[in-house]
């Protein structure tokens, strides 16, 4: 039998601190994958500046493309297809990525596909898991989205529950600014969290459905610190942290009970959090389900989860054309 031919996607993606170029064979195979990040940059600041982001973009995006054609030791000539994130995110950091994969689809002939940021995020998955094959359900948790997806096929997606005010990312990063951790708040609200306690009872929201709200508990944390500035801060990021993983786990039983389905990606970049994976590994012994996580640096925005998603569209004979443009505020099945 005649091997079909290997796939190669060069993935693009820019849609906020951080600039990658990736190539990937089959969808799964990971050949390069650079990462040129911008926290040390955005890091004084206290978050991230968008035309700060935008302009480094600029900067560096053809060097950045250059390594991940290098690294992977392959040409031009070689690549089936260019897949880049066309939102959602910053305006202006989507619109370089765009802007340049546009250029280079039209220069060199090559098949141009616009991803959605929130699909590559689920595709990390494919990546680090070989064998995982929709459909499953995936938590989906960053600083601009907090869902719970029914993941019907690689293309296909039903939203069942989404955040009413703040992602969990989001929640994550007010949280440390006002405690005095800075950016990015992620990872430093869970390192203090470990010298903590969870003995602060914050109130947690009440909903009849699978939606989230952090806005709540965020506010409360952040009441405390000013109505007592000198409260124990790593048990308040531990409170925090504990209360902010039974939501997520909670939401996510019911979503199993509701699905009958018992397969659970986490994707985003607060599935990087240990505490909330070691919650999930709890419900997976309680429930007997299966918990898929990207590896860690898969987690955070990259471009070799943006080409595993370009691939299934491509297979699929799914396109963009060159009047592709930057959406902000895309939604998921909005393609």
């Amino acid at each position: 039998m005649k091997k079909m031919k290997d796939i190669l996607i060069m993935g693009i993606e820019s849609s906020c601190d951080e600039t990658s170029v990736a190539i990937v064979k089959n969808g799964r195979e990971v050949i390069s994958n650079i990462i040129d990040s911008q926290i040390s940059i955005h890091e004084k600041y206290g978050g991230v500046v968008p035309e700060i982001a935008s302009r480094n973009h600029v900067e560096v995006i053809s060097s950045v493309t250059e390594e991940a054609l290098k690294q992977a030791n392959i040409h031009w000539s070689e690549i089936d297809a260019i897949a880049c994130t066309y939102g959602p995110g910053l305006v202006g950091a989507l619109l370089v990525g765009v802007s340049y994969a546009k250029a280079l689809s039209y220069a060199l002939n090559k098949t141009l596909i616009g991803v959605n940021h929130l699909e590559g995020h689920i595709a990390a998955n494919y990546i680090t898991h070989l064998d995982l094959k929709p459909p499953f359900l995936t938590l989906q948790m960053s600083g601009g989205n907090t869902q719970l997806i029914l993941v019907k096929d690689y293309t296909s997606f039903e939203i069942l529950g989404k955040t009413r005010d703040d992602a969990v990312g989001e929640a994550f990063d007010k949280v440390a600014r006002v405690i005095g951790l800075g950016y990015p708040g992620g990872p430093k609200v869970e390192k203090l969290a470990k010298t903590g306690k969870p003995t602060i009872i914050l109130p947690k929201p009440n909903l009849d459905n699978l939606d989230f709200s952090f806005s709540g508990i965020k506010t409360a944390v952040i009441n405390l610190n000013h109505k007592d500035p000198n409260i124990n801060k790593a048990d308040l990021a531990a409170s925090f942290q504990k209360d902010v993983a039974e939501i997520l786990t909670e939401n996510v039983e019911k979503a199993i009970k509701e699905t009958g389905i018992k397969k659970v990606a986490l994707a985003g970049g607060v599935s990087a959090n240990l505490y909330i994976r070691n919650k999930f590994e709890e419900l997976k012994k309680k429930q007997g389900l299966e918990i898929f996580y990207p590896e860690l640096r898969l987690c955070t925005d990259n471009a070799a989860m943006i080409a595993a998603a370009g691939y299934y569209h491509y297979i699929k004979g799914e396109q963009s054309d060159l009047s592709l443009n930057a959406i902000p505020n895309l939604k998921l099945n909005e393609n």
